[in-house]
């Protein structure tokens, strides 16, 4: 009993924010000020509607595209890319894995002026493709050294046993490795999924208005004239809906993903 009501606090205290945010994105404007906060309240969705009637309705569009796309690009250059460190017979390989993690490693802030300065001479800057293309390069280290721990752990017997079957190279990595690693596929689609989705930094700095981000327009919200605080728990509200969605979807292989490796008993 004692262990159930702990984490029936703990639950408590990790969703109040959430939900908080959710109630705030129903209610007027007069009904967020209220004091005391009304908690019995008729919900509205007129935030939501003038939410979507605005240029957030692009910007969310945006993220979509540009989070999808990334996380696709990545996924597909850098698990070949993983298997092949992982199945590597030469001696640098694990000199070679360091090396791309290290792309992770330094702050964002680090890469920002090379970055601007290159979009700018290049067109890049304030395009789906610009962003597309730094969420990308982030991600794909994020990849290779992720998925090649899953490869690592995938007895390679199964394998030689598909060759001497007749199946290809091609066959034994798509029809054996990558079925036995889908919860490390799981898990890593949705980290780069959420960095590129929740990333402010690059989108703030590299875009103006054409590829604005969900993230970056909720923020415009607060200006000079007041913050419509309406406007962002409902922005705040629609940019995490599809998180959560995508990780109920797969929380099965995330879990799974997340664990592998740890200690059982």
């Amino acid at each position: 009993m004692a262990i159930h009501v702990v984490v029936i606090l703990l639950a408590v205290a990790v969703l109040a924010p959430f939900l908080w945010l959710l109630q705030m994105s129903v209610k007027t404007q007069e009904e967020i000020f209220a004091f005391p906060p009304k908690l019995v309240f008729a919900p509205t969705f007129e935030n939501y509607r003038a939410l979507w009637d605005s240029t957030f309705r692009r910007s969310f569009t945006n993220s979509a595209a540009v989070s999808v796309t990334s996380t696709v690009l990545a996924m597909l250059l850098g698990v070949p890319g993983a298997y092949a460190l992982s199945r590597a017979r030469f001696r640098a390989a694990g000199q070679l894995s360091l090396w791309v993690l290290a792309s992770r490693m330094a702050p964002p802030i680090a890469f920002t002026i090379p970055y601007f300065l290159a979009y700018r001479h290049l067109g890049l800057l304030d395009t789906r493709t610009g962003l597309v293309v730094i969420y990308l390069t982030f991600n794909l280290s994020l990849v290779v050294w992720l998925m090649r721990s899953f490869f690592d752990a995938t007895p390679r017997l199964l394998e030689e046993a598909a060759w001497i079957d007749g199946a290809t190279l091609r066959q034994s990595f798509l029809r054996i490795v990558l079925p036995l690693s889908a919860p490390g596929l799981a898990a890593t689609a949705i980290l780069c999924f959420l960095y590129a989705w929740n990333d402010f930094f690059f989108a703030l700095i590299l875009t103006r208005t054409e590829a604005m981000t969900a993230p970056v327009a909720v923020v415009n919200f607060m200006n000079y004239e007041g913050w419509e605080w309406g406007k962002i728990a409902a922005g705040g509200t629609l940019v995490m809906l599809p998180v959560l969605i995508f990780s109920f979807l797969v929380r099965n292989f995330l879990v799974r993903g997340l664990t592998a490796g740890a200690l059982k008993g």
